[in-house]
């Protein structure tokens, strides 16, 4: 051992089988790190089917952890470190690592079967395929096995315990703390003493060996990140929604209702709002999507927040309820964590393409806000924004997040939550019209209609799905009425534009012309990629838009300032079409749809290509495309600053 080595950032890849742990794994190796103080962002990558075929290239799970000591905004395109469980996790991650990159393997099974099962011809671990990386293979198993001999485990439940050997290790080798891990064993399996001592002797046998062994030269530190002051935690994007809905529901004094069907890779919310029924949450399992939404919608008729979460094939069965909750104009906020499509598509794969369907996926003029979170601590804002949308302006509001934000982590400074404004539900109390109740009389302002709980004395109304008459809710099919409430509910969208802040443009040299427009999960990689091409000396410049409908008012004198605007997205151009149409600019749509985000090193690369077309005459300078760049104290720019 020559001893420790600084670094500013490390990238470490964990692969296996779906019941190898690798998600668990990163999760902790997370965890650890951001104990640490480091910067952190992660990918979780897993397969759809709850026991994946074994040892195959579509059964590998992944989960994949950038942490540094300074901002980050990606899980990372390489990873520095692969840790391997079996052959098809090794082919199938081998081409992301660069080389010279950490690959520690599981050799005990790398079998003849399992070799041939994902058509290795002869084992890499010994044919010299492998020179260009630090390869280190070791018998996990035969070592957790070993570490965990005298708790009377079989052997299949002994070489469960590999995860954490190889996590115990890995903590070593990055000088991560231990404690985290060893309370998190002791309580997960505190019923089964058994396993719980198994797993922790397993993950310190890890760590010990990393002590013992002279397969490492040296072992590394990262440094903490510079964070401002306050209380922090990581968190995930389904965690934050989850919060910031309850927050929400709390700022305006109403009950939290959630009507939900489980789906992938949206339960987590209905999962984490079930636990809260001391703070009132009220969670409802429905029997399908269809009437999960009802239930939620049915909760706002009566008086709560009605919430409902779901991906983009639920979306289309709660289309016409939707619509209901636009005619009857009652809040509704409806979570759309979006997944690649169509049908039933990679459910656990991330996708951006429901802007359209959120948009005008319902019959008839059926207008509703939609708000995309751009990370997952911001899913928590953007939460609580939707909820204040719905609760002021009486109407059905999509959060358009998706499973890269859903599943991902980064640090989140736990917010002083009365620093958070209230939200009036302004309920009517009372006749609105001389002795009279009009549910449809409308705020002068917000254009919202008035908001009577049922059973309120004297404020008995009709409500439902046909066409209301104007002021009195009564039925009504009358062709000037019907197109005076057509214009209205339009117009109250349209108003919400007030509350909405302008689109901030981050330009530091203001001689950019190509600029970058995102919109969701697209900021880490822009934002990412944007760092890296001002590295090169080109000027570019960069907007994210968090509110989809309306969109903020100056957007359209944004996009007429460039000579160029390119939008990246995980679709086939939806959001540029959008733009094209609605502004008249010739915006250039980047489209990716792997089921992946983006990669920042395409996208700068691509980025470098479209900024020479218009501006050749920049001053070149090298760089390394392995890289993520932190941002110069000139060029940081924060979602706060955004917001």
């Amino acid at each position: 051992m020559s001893g420790v080595h600084v670094l500013d950032r490390v990238v470490i890849r964990f692969a296996g089988d779906s019941g190898d742990g690798m998600q668990l794994t990163g999760d902790r190796f997370t965890h650890d790190s951001a104990t640490m103080g480091n910067d952190i962002s992660t990918l979780p990558n897993f397969p759809a089917e709850i026991r994946a075929p074994q040892g195959t290239l579509p059964g590998v799970s992944s989960f994949q952890l950038h942490f540094a000591n300074f901002d980050i905004v990606t899980p990372g395109d390489r990873p520095d470190v692969l840790v391997a469980m079996n052959p098809a996790a090794l082919k199938a991650n081998l081409k992301d690592v660069p080389r010279g990159g950490l690959l520690l393997v599981d050799s005990a099974e790398f079998t003849k079967r399992n070799l041939t099962k994902v058509g290795y011809e002869a084992n890499p671990l010994e044919d010299g395929s492998l020179t260009d990386y630090h390869l280190v293979a070791l018998d996990l198993t035969g070592l957790a096995v070993a570490s965990v001999k005298d708790f009377g485990l079989g052997r299949k439940d002994s070489a469960r315990s590999k995860n954490m050997f190889a996590l115990g290790l890995l903590n070593w080798l990055y000088s991560r703390p231990t404690e985290g891990t060893e309370e998190f064993l002791a309580e997960k399996f505190a019923k089964k003493p058994g396993i719980r001592d198994a797993n922790i002797a397993a993950f310190k046998a890890g760590y010990a060996y990393g002590e013992t062994t002279e397969d490492f030269a040296v072992r590394y530190e990262v440094a903490k990140a510079p964070m401002a002051e306050g209380k922090y935690r990581q968190i995930s994007g389904n965690l934050a929604t989850s919060y910031g809905l309850i927050v929400g529901a709390d700022k305006a004094g109403l009950q939290l209702f959630l009507g939900s069907y489980p789906i992938t890779p949206a339960s987590d919310i209905l999962h984490e709002l079930s636990r809260h029924k001391a703070e009132g949450v009220v969670t409802f399992q429905a029997e399908d999507e269809i009437a999960g939404v009802g239930a939620a919608l049915g909760a706002s008729f009566a008086g709560a927040l009605g919430v409902t979460s779901t991906s983009g094939p639920g979306i289309a069965l709660k289309a016409e309820t939707i619509g209901l909750g636009v005619m009857t104009e009652l809040p509704l906020v409806v979570v759309d964590v979006q997944r690649a499509g169509p049908s039933t598509g990679m459910p656990t794969k991330t996708e951006q393409a429901d802007l359209l369907q959120v948009m005008y996926g319902r019959n008839g003029e059926a207008p509703v806000p939609v708000l995309a979170p751009a990370t997952p601590a911001d899913c928590f804002d953007m939460a609580v924004e939707a909820v204040r949308i719905a609760v002021t302006y009486r109407t059905p509001v999509v959060l358009l997040s998706d499973g890269y934000l859903a599943n991902g982590a980064e640090p989140w400074k736990v917010p002083v939550l009365d620093e958070i404004p209230a939200i009036d539900p302004n309920f009517a109390t009372g006749p609105n019209e001389g002795d009279d109740f009009l549910p449809y009389k409308r705020d002068p302002e917000t254009l919202a209609r008035a908001w009577a709980k049922p059973g309120t004395p004297g404020l008995e109304h009709r409500i439902g799905g046909i066409e209301k008459a104007d002021g009195t809710g009564n039925i009504s099919y009358d062709p000037a009425n019907h197109n005076k409430m057509v214009r209205l509910r339009q117009a109250k969208v349209d108003g919400i534009v007030r509350d909405i802040p302008d689109v901030v443009v981050e330009d530091p040299s203001g001689q950019a012309k190509v600029l970058v427009l995102g919109w969701g999960s697209t900021y880490g990689p822009i934002t990412a990629a944007v760092r890296r091409v001002r590295k090169t000396g080109r000027n570019v410049a960069q907007a994210h838009v968090r509110h989809l409908n309306p969109l903020p008012a100056n957007l359209g004198e944004v996009l007429k300032a460039y000579d160029r605007v390119v939008v990246p997205e995980m679709n086939l151009g939806q959001f540029a079409m959008l733009l094209r149409a609605k502004y008249l600019v010739d915006v250039h749509s980047y489209s990716k749809v792997f089921g992946l985000p983006i990669s920042l090193s395409e996208l700068a690369a691509d980025l470098e290509i479209e900024i020479d077309a218009i501006d050749p005459n920049h001053p070149d300078a090298p760089i390394d495309h392995d890289i993520e760049e932190s941002a110069d104290a000139v060029e940081a720019t924060t979602l706060e600053e955004n917001k």
